[in-house]
């Protein structure tokens, strides 16, 4: 085993049996041995769209398995068994389709022909061939970081790509641009120039994959609308929802209602109390807890079922709450009963058969649901405060939230930025200082919640407007970026900030460990990257470049 993939990997990387998320060498290592057949099934699929050719079930079954090797996704071993095993099926699918299609099949990278076995222990023993850091001393340090920064980046847009899907949302061009960069990744590739380009390719390919992802959200649920969040729980029976899936969050209220159960939301799941098709659930009462690290505590104190959609999924065996926990889609335990066919009816159940709050807090609120069409309707009055000099800065501070110490920055960071200045979040980065009074400034609240990390695409198209109603570039608008980051999804975000040429990002509060100081000197020369530092001390200097 070995792991680099998310900040909270140990220093030099998770090179253990179990990983600092919880991950067992055995699961690490089939993740790897998945993705190798992966990079395979897209060599096929890459070539065949080279002529014209496409197959669904291969653009479906995709970004799912991709999406399971995320960090704290997925660490069922039987799973990955199973999934490598309809990995290989797949890959000789892909290759049907490409031979039927008359592709050029000459010069197949490796993982387009490797055979790992067909069983369990073939795939563990196989495990090394796969393994993310099996050239290092062929390539070097800078060569694999970025092979590995391109790999990641993939990652996370497989999950925001899964998340449309799951929606009914596809196409066939980005199914096809995702299968020429892992066809690219397959070959093992060594020019620098070609890597970093590709890392911005992702960010390209992400960039439009989220904004698929916000036209099926909208779509199905309606914009986000400014909405009061209950923070305090209610009394009776009730159902906890993490993660950041919507369509789950939409099938557990349709079977909940009338049921006499509450439903809360948890994590990054939070925004959807604000989307008009899910909050005219009567019984979507609110948020309960905070951001994905404190599970532990948020979820063994949660009288009632709980369903980890997506992820974020920490050990649950640590807590006595294994036996009121569900996983949906691509989320997985060893021993964990998982969702089936939209079925909630076992967590019902589960739910009628636990406490519930006994009684209600007292009531907090906080405001939500400033997505890019709550904003640009009022762009006239936000433009006009600008203009007046009542706005004088914006703040973009938000992104995946983690335990690791440091990440009171963003908390410390918020608190001070002035008084005239506005604070857009997203992501469970939010969780750091929301609850906060921080004021408003002409009744517009000071910190804007955005959504979730996907919803960086809203804050972007906000960003975007705002430049051209003032004649000038987003990188020329006192905005300025403080962003946390954590897992995969948070490295396909960067990436599609990087590609639309955002420059001067904080990023903290420690820098990917599969960047070497090499490849950051690039990202740095190009992109201005910041790492964070004292928060005071950084907020000076964005203020002075305003």
């Amino acid at each position: 085993m070995y792991c680099v993939q998310c900040e909270q990997s140990n220093k030099g990387g998770c090179a253990v049996k179990v990983g600092s998320c919880g991950k067992t060498e055995a699961v690490a290592n089939k993740q790897d041995v998945l993705l190798r057949i992966m990079l395979g099934v897209s060599v096929y699929a890459d070539r065949a769209a080279r002529v014209g050719a496409h197959d669904a079930e291969v653009d479906a079954f995709t970004p799912h398995a991709w999406f399971t090797t995320l960090t704290n996704v997925n660490f069922d071993r039987s799973r990955f068994t199973q999934l490598i095993g309809r990995a290989l099926d797949i890959r000789a699918t892909a290759k049907g389709l490409a031979e039927r299609a008359g592709a050029d099949l000459t010069d197949l990278p490796e993982p387009a022909i490797w055979d790992p076995g067909h069983t369990s222990n073939d795939y563990v023993e196989a495990a090394p061939y796969a393994a993310v850091q099996r050239f290092m001393d062929r390539d070097g340090p800078s060569i694999v970081g970025l092979r590995n920064l391109i790999l990641y980046g993939l990652k996370g847009t497989a999950a925001y790509s899964e998340h449309a899907r799951v929606l009914g949302t596809e196409e066939t061009a980005v199914n096809a641009e995702f299968h020429r960069i892992s066809a690219f990744l397959a070959a093992d590739p060594t020019d620098i120039d070609a890597l970093v380009a590709e890392s911005l390719a992702v960010g390209g390919l992400n960039f439009k994959v989220m904004e698929m992802l916000d036209a099926a959200n909208t779509g199905r649920f309606g914009h986000p609308e400014i909405t009061h969040v209950r923070m305090t729980p209610k009394a009776g029976k009730c159902i906890l929802v993490s993660g950041h899936d919507l369509g789950d969050m939409m099938a557990a209220l349709h079977q909940t209602e009338g049921k006499g159960i509450n439903v809360y939301t948890h994590g990054e799941l939070l925004p959807a109390n604000t989307y008009p098709g899910l909050k005219k659930f009567k019984h979507l009462v609110g948020n309960y807890g905070g951001a994905w690290q404190d599970q532990h505590n948020d979820f063994d104190a949660f009288p009632g079922a709980i369903i980890m959609t997506s992820n974020c999924l920490i050990n649950p065996e640590i807590k006595g709450y294994a036996d009121r926990l569900f996983t949906a889609g691509p989320v997985g335990w060893h021993g964990i009963p998982h969702i089936q066919h939209d079925d909630f009816s076992a967590v019902i159940e589960c739910a009628l058969a636990q406490p519930g709050f006994a009684e209600d807090a007292v009531e907090e609120t906080i405001p939500a649901g400033f997505g890019r069409n709550t904003v640009m309707g009022v762009a006239d009055t936000l433009l006009g405060m600008i203009g007046k000099g009542e706005v004088k800065n914006l703040f973009l501070i938000g992104g995946c939230d983690g335990a690791r110490p440091g990440r009171n920055y963003f908390h410390d960071l918020a608190m001070a930025t002035p008084k005239d200045s506005l604070v857009l979040t997203l992501g469970c980065g939010k969780f750091r200082f929301n609850r906060e009074d921080m004021g408003d400034i002409n009744g517009i609240p000071r910190v804007l919640d955005v959504g979730q990390c996907n919803d960086a695409y809203s804050a972007i198209q906000i960003a975007t407007a705002v430049a051209g109603a003032l004649g000038c570039g987003v990188n020329d608008l006192p905005l300025h970026y403080a962003i946390s980051w954590f897992e995969q999804k948070a490295t396909a975000v960067l990436l599609s900030m990087l590609h639309l040429g955002i420059r001067k990002i904080h990023l903290g509060p420690t820098l990917p460990q599969f960047l070497t100081p090499e490849v950051l000197g690039v990202l740095i020369e190009k992109f201005d990257i910041r790492p964070t530092g004292d928060a005071n001390e950084d907020l000076a200097r964005m203020l002075q470049a305003a």
